[in-house]
Parts: C-alpha cells; structure tokens; sequence
C-alpha cells in the first residue's frame, strides 16, 4: 500500500468516526432531553398525587376526634424524622461517591443518584404497601361497624 494511500483511508477513517461521534451526540442528547421531559411529567404528576392525599387527610382529620388527631400528628412527626434521616444519610452517601471519584467524575454522580433514587422508590412502594394495608383494614372495619 502506497504512502498516500494510507493517509487517504485514514482521513477517510476520521472522517467518518467524527460522523458517526456527532450523530452519538445528537442522539445522547435528544435522550437526555427525552429523560428530562419525563422527569419533569412524573414530578408534576407526583405533586398532583400528593395535593390529592393531602387534600383527604385534611377532610379526614376534619371528621376526626381529638384523639385520632393526635396520634395521627405523633406518626405524622416520626415519618418526617425519618425522611429527615434518610435524606441525611443519602446525602453523606453522595458526599462520599463523589469523592471516591476524586469530585469531578459526572459520571460518579450520575451513577449515585440512580441508585438513590432506586433506593427512595422502593422505599416509597413500602410505605404504598403500608397504605395500601391500612386502608384495607379500615374499609373491613367499617364493613363490620355498618
């Protein structure tokens, strides 16, 4: 093979790598928009979920007696305790991936905060598994007081 040969099929190499790197890119970057976009619908769907209960509780706790209220209020202060510990605990993990990758791996972060957010998903599914019990107990006790 001649020299100039071989410098002609390695432009042609680089050529098309810088091609295919801008269509990569393109890409990665519409899918991160993508990501984006469904991130910001879900959390305003979360916020409409939690307007909703929280909207029900206030209509519960109208109908309440007094002591129902104040139980509710002492597990309602233990549950923000404990999102206040998780959260604590979260961000001291954070604080430690990030410098495992020496601070400045996005990379590190990025890989963090989908376990994170994994984590606090399958807690929340919990507590909805929770909810979902209590409410059944309480539509069996309402069954048999009717």
């Amino acid at each position: 093979m001649k020299m100039s040969e071989m410098f002609a099929m390695l432009a042609e190499n680089a050529r098309t790598f810088e091609e295919r790197m801008s269509a990569l890119q393109a890409e990665m970057a519409k899918n991160s928009e993508s990501a984006m976009d469904y991130a910001r619908q879900w959390q305003a769907s979360a916020m409409q979920r939690q307007e909703e209960v929280n909207r029900q509780i206030r209509e519960h706790m109208a109908n309440a007696n007094e002591q129902v209220r104040e139980q509710w209020q002492k597990m309602q202060s233990g549950w923000e305790a404990q999102y206040e510990r998780m959260r604590a605990q979260g961000e001291e993990m954070r604080a430690a991936a990030m410098k495992m990758a020496g601070g400045k791996d996005a990379h590190g972060l990025a890989d963090w905060a989908e376990a994170y957010a994994a984590q606090m998903v399958a807690f929340a599914q919990k507590v909805q598994a929770e909810a979902a019990e209590a409410i059944a107990r309480a539509t069996e006790a309402r069954s048999k007081k009717g």
